[in-house]
């Protein structure tokens, strides 16, 4: 059965390019993404490995530890690494599992039989600091994701979490956000002291809280 939000994210052991690791242990009480590749040594996903490196210290500011998982074998993934720092021009340092006997893909669903019967599609969640399933995407093999989307999601499940907040359609991060149907408005004066806009008593937007 596909995970769904919510879920505890499934806890397992694998050989990666940084070593062994225990998935929920790794996490810790950061934040999580855990995104899946087809294959080694594909142009999309070199492209993805790479972009991921660049934002390197995006990661580290919103808490979040990323991890890559790919059907192949540890020294296959070690001579893509070396091809993904020479044509990104990057530094690889985060891990890429090594799943070649696919339990990992199989334990989150990332092979889909209609796409294909081997090759993981392009799966993406992100997990709290709770172990819990706060998103999934699924691209299919063809198409790169957008991580400009995966940074603004992060940054919007972060201050739901943090501040009792939801974000608009087409959001930004340092733009208003809306106040949550579980506080009321006498409560949203005390808790947003930069100030309330009512446009229904169901549609209350706030300056975004962890702005100074």
């Amino acid at each position: 059965m596909a995970l769904r939000l919510g879920d505890i994210a499934p806890d397992f052991q694998a050989s990666t390019t940084i070593g062994d690791i225990h998935f929920h242990e790794f996490l810790g009480n950061s934040w999580g993404i855990l995104f899946s590749h087809p294959a080694d040594f594909t142009p999309v996903c070199t492209t993805e490995l790479g972009r991921t490196a660049s934002l390197a210290g995006e990661f580290a500011r919103r808490n979040t530890k990323v991890v890559a998982v790919s059907v192949d074998d540890l020294e296959s993934h070690k001579g893509w690494i070396q091809d993904i720092n020479e044509t990104q021009k990057v530094a690889v340092d985060f891990p890429i599992i090594a799943d070649n006997d696919k339990v990992v893909a199989n334990l989150y669903d990332m092979i889909h039989p209609n796409a294909s019967e081997t090759l993981t599609v392009r799966s993406l969640f992100i997990i709290g600091p709770d172990k819990k399933i706060k998103l999934t995407i699924t691209y299919p093999a063809s198409t790169g994701r957008n991580f400009t989307e995966v940074l603004r999601v992060l940054d919007s499940l972060q201050l739901s979490a943090n501040y009792s907040v939801a974000t608009p359609a087409d959001w930004v991060p340092g733009e208003d956000v809306i106040v949550s149907l579980a506080v009321s408005t006498e409560e949203a004066e005390q808790k947003f002291p930069k100030g309330l806009t009512i446009v229904k008593p169901y549609l209350r937007y706030t300056p975004q809280p962890d702005l100074s």
